[in-house]
């Protein structure tokens, strides 16, 4: 490579053929060349992590599509309407979750320092295979980043972005160059990472886990119908004259899903996070849900990002007006209320909904829509309360993650507060914006009641991108999908999520999911909805499944919070919450303006 008077601010360069100044980002003191960067440790280690920096951080609902899902009603990030209640101004100029640019500039930077860190001779072989490794794996989660959000994209491999190439030659590779290509490094990057960080304070580095968690993700998807031959996109080709998506479905890839979830769970790193803390099992098993979070580095977490400061997640997540702040803007939406389980007879209660909202109830749940329990006792705090009978007789994770009108908020150094979110009737709540809670609900499971919030101090995460419970969840959906079904070791792993909420095996619940492959596919749906809620799951998952037109489409309702009393504020409506859209367009992103302006002969995504 010719460094001598090339500098390291000139190598980030990106995919920018005609600008390549907006891709510059990383500078490490004034222009420093090549071997200056990586001729010194401190340099090189530094280099590694602006690499790690461009991981997303779901923390941040910029970085995070929940609010853009059905599982969630957030009022105050406005630039949600764009995408969950599309007015018709969504297009390929809109900045908001635009993250093409920032995962190409981490592509690049991984690249550069996979290139060159053998330059390091202060640094150990091993050290550098091992941070060979991390790169590796890092440039090939970010194109798994890009994969998911923007369909097949353009794969540079191990060469740092030509700045030659003329912009009419540049296209994006087809669904299966991608896969077989994120696939390929990440094998490559797990097979020299280790198992384990053993440092405490190197944790959140790479491991071999991660790059095999990454694997299992991404070919799940791939295995799914929307990269699985859907007719949507057939026809659909690069200039190349490259059919960008699979033509048919080929059932073979649910085969290589099941195996690189399995290849996870061999390793045998990892365990469901479960505690003893809780005077009753189930308060344990409300505890190990919410534990998942709060207990640092936990033996579930495969990989994480470490976020010190709270605030910006827990204040919007916290009770507006009993606290001294609290905004209460980020809310689940009420299917999402509706899908967890009922705790006895482990049935999901809401098989569907009414044109009104009202919901279709299983009858063999235990579930009840209507009435009032005067002297509640809640599971957690052990304080008694008037409660909708919707509330009473759910799994652990409901109490864990919801926060409901007419519930306690408990807090080791605030105390007892009651919350309620109906006002009496004073306003109309369908005409405000800004933080404000228009479902009836929130969502506290990432909300520690051991953080002092009212002196500031707002906790810390350790926030999952993989861990064990998605991964037993691909198993599960991979051995239902394979070609040679395997039912034993599909209900064997959708189980071990279940008992640790201290629900019943499926089965027992539903009996008739033996031998029933589509009954057995719309429970596990129903599972990864609650189990992961909130993770960032949701909105792919209903893409990637083809079921978003069902599933996001549509009124939305929530509790009537324009109530004059906490009785009638339990109704259902449609007239506080705005609906939700989606159009066939709406399954990828549009590729940027700014891309389409650099790369003239990029092909666009459909409908856009």
């Amino acid at each position: 490579m010719k460094t001598k008077i090339i500098y390291i601010t000139i190598l980030m360069c990106c995919l920018s053929f005609t600008s390549c100044e907006s891709y510059l980002t990383h500078y490490l003191g004034d222009q420093m060349t090549v071997e200056e960067v990586f001729d010194k440790r401190e340099t090189t280690e530094r280099y590694l992590a602006q690499v790690y920096s461009f991981l997303p951080n779901d923390k941040n609902v910029l970085d995070n599509m929940v609010p853009c899902s059905d599982e969630a009603y957030f009022s105050w990030t406005a630039w949600v309407n764009y995408i969950s209640q599309n007015d018709g101004s969504w297009n390929p100029t809109t900045n908001n979750y635009h993250t093409w640019s920032n995962y190409y500039k981490g592509i690049n930077q991984a690249t550069v320092f996979m290139n060159n860190v053998d330059l390091c001779l202060e640094v150990s072989a091993e050290n550098r295979k091992i941070m060979k490794a991390e790169a590796r794996f890092l440039r090939a989660f970010y194109y798994s980043m890009l994969f998911r959000q923007y369909g097949p994209v353009f794969i540079w491999g191990d060469n740092t972005p030509d700045l030659t190439i003329p912009n009419d030659e540049v296209d994006r590779h087809t669904v299966d160059e991608c896969v077989k290509f994120i696939s390929d490094e990440l094998s490559l990057a797990a097979a020299d990472l280790p198992l384990k960080i053993t440092d405490p304070s190197w944790y959140g580095r790479v491991t071999k886990g991660a790059a095999l968690a990454a694997k299992s993700r991404l070919t799940l998807y791939a295995a799914r119908p929307l990269f699985n031959g859907a007719s949507l996109y057939k026809g659909m080709k690069n200039h190349y004259g490259n059919f960008l998506f699979p033509q048919t479905a080929d059932p073979s890839k649910w085969d290589l899903a099941a195996a690189a979830a399995k290849e996870v769970i061999d390793l045998g790193a990892y365990q469901l996070y479960k505690t003893t803390t809780g005077d009753t099992p189930f308060k344990q098993a409300i505890n190990s849900y919410s534990g998942i979070f709060f207990e640092l580095w936990n033996d579930e977490l495969i990989f994480a990002r470490w976020d010190g400061d709270g605030y910006s997640w827990g204040v919007r997540a916290a009770p507006p007006m009993i606290l001294k702040e609290g905004y209460g803007g980020y809310a689940p939406s009420i299917k999402l209320v509706d899908t967890y389980p009922m705790g006895e007879s482990g049935r999901y209660p809401v098989t569907g909904y009414k044109s009104n909202g009202t919901p279709v109830v299983d009858e063999l749940s235990g579930y009840q829509e209507d009435g009032f329990v005067d002297n509640y006792t809640h599971p957690i705090d052990g304080t008694q309360i008037k409660a909708h009978h919707s509330v009473i007789g759910r799994d652990a994770r409901f109490y864990a993650s919801i926060l409901w009108n007419g519930m306690n908020w408990i807090n080791t150094f605030n105390g007892t507060k009651l919350v309620t979110f109906y006002d009496g009737g004073t306003s109309s709540f369908n005409n405000k914006t800004g933080d404000f809670v228009k479902v009836g609900y929130m969502f506290r499971r990432m909300s520690d009641p051991r953080n002092d919030t009212e002196n500031g101090k707002w906790g810390k995460f350790s926030w999952p991108f993989f861990r064990l419970a998605e991964i037993y969840l691909n198993y599960a959906e991979a051995c239902n999908e394979m070609t040679n079904r395997n039912e034993a070791e599909a209900l064997l792993y959708f189980n071990k999520v279940r008992n640790r909420s201290g629900l019943n095996n499926i089965e027992v619940a539903y009996p008739e999911i033996i031998g029933n492959q589509a009954l057995f596919r719309e429970l596990l749906r129903k599972e990864r909805m609650v189990e992961l809620a909130f993770e960032n799951h949701r909105y792919y998952d209903i893409r990637t499944w083809m079921i978003a037109p069902q599933e996001s489409n549509g009124p939305r309702f929530g509790r009537e919070l324009r109530a004059k009393n906490f009785e009638d504020s339990w109704k259902r409506t449609s007239e506080i919450c705005s609906p939700i859209v989606f159009e066939p367009k709406h399954y990828f992103f549009p590729i940027h303006q700014n891309q389409l302006n650099e790369m003239k002969n990029i092909t666009q995504n459909y409908g856009w």
